[in-house]
């Protein structure tokens, strides 16, 4: 997917990025497959304080409701259009089955409009879209949408841009290479999808202006080291001072970069075999 660049009419202008959404059939979503979406903007229900600072306004949304299963095993389903979905990073395909049902799934990159996918417990073609368990799977092969417990639903690499490389198979586990580096076993009957995801030059958009940050509901965040000493532990000083401590802490004290945060005693650390880099 390519990014868009603008002539420099204004400041804003000048730098601004966005996706180029020429590859996209559909500008309005499928009715049958869409949910109100409830604003929380940043705040608890009952209370109405703020539980996620900077967090309010933006455009209202509409949630659409994406199969991550894709349980219609063995049935063929063509790509009927290519969707931008504002909940997500990555653009969405709209498929119908053979039986008339329709539904949304994450779209991979290079997926055009008359393709023919299949999900399938058996060993099928690793084209791109298709889905199968990873012991069906061609080691070597990027991979995305993937299981972490069978019949779950894709819980590893859903964002734009993702993908695994799947190295081994040994027994009862699947060896993939994560994004981050990290290399870790993952049960071999879980269903993973063949591809990459789409919209994978979206670590190259730049936002341009401040409206757009309040579009996407995003409000102004004020730098720690502007506040005083009471707000906030990086506040205080005089003129441009360091933050004057070891470690970047939040508003409340705690360290904020570099702090391991994973719980040493979870189940699934046996499975990590190299830790991300």
């Amino acid at each position: 997917m390519a990014i868009k660049t603008y002539k420099p009419t204004t400041p804003s202008r000048r730098y601004m990025k966005t996706a180029d959404f020429s590859s996209l059939t559909k500008k309005k979503p499928e009715r049958s497959l869409v949910l109100k979406k409830r604003k929380k903007t940043g705040r608890s229900k009952s209370t109405g304080r703020v539980t996620s600072r900077h967090r309010g306004g933006g455009n209202s949304r509409k949630y659409r409701i994406v199969d991550f299963k894709r349980k219609k095993y063995d049935m063929i389903a063509q790509v009927v259009a290519l969707e931008y979905d504002p909940n997500r990073t990555a653009f969405i395909a709209l498929i119908k089955y053979e039986d008339g049902e329709k539904c949304y799934i994450i779209a991979p990159e290079s997926m055009k409009v008359g393709d023919r996918i299949i999900s399938s417990e058996k060993k099928i073609d690793a084209n791109i879209g298709n889905r199968m368990p990873l012991k069906h799977i061609p080691t070597s092969t990027f991979i995305y949408e993937i299981e972490l417990y069978p019949g779950k639903g894709s819980q590893i690499a859903k964002s734009a841009g993702s993908q695994v490389q799947l190295m081994s198979i040994e027994g009862k586990y699947a060896q993939v290479r994560l994004s981050s580096g990290e290399v870790r076993n993952i049960l071999s009957t879980c269903l993973a999808s063949v591809g990459q995801v789409s919209n994978a030059e979206h670590n190259n958009i730049k936002i341009g202006k401040a409206g757009r940050s309040r579009w996407l509901g995003i409000r102004p965040h004020v730098r720690g080291k502007a506040m005083n000493p009471v707000d906030h532990p990086h506040g205080g000083g005089e003129g441009s001072n360091p933050v004057g401590m070891k470690h970047p802490k939040t508003a409340w004290g705690k360290i904020a970069l570099g702090k391991k945060t994973r719980n040493k005693k979870k189940r699934s650390s046996k499975l990590i075999i190299k830790r991300r880099k």
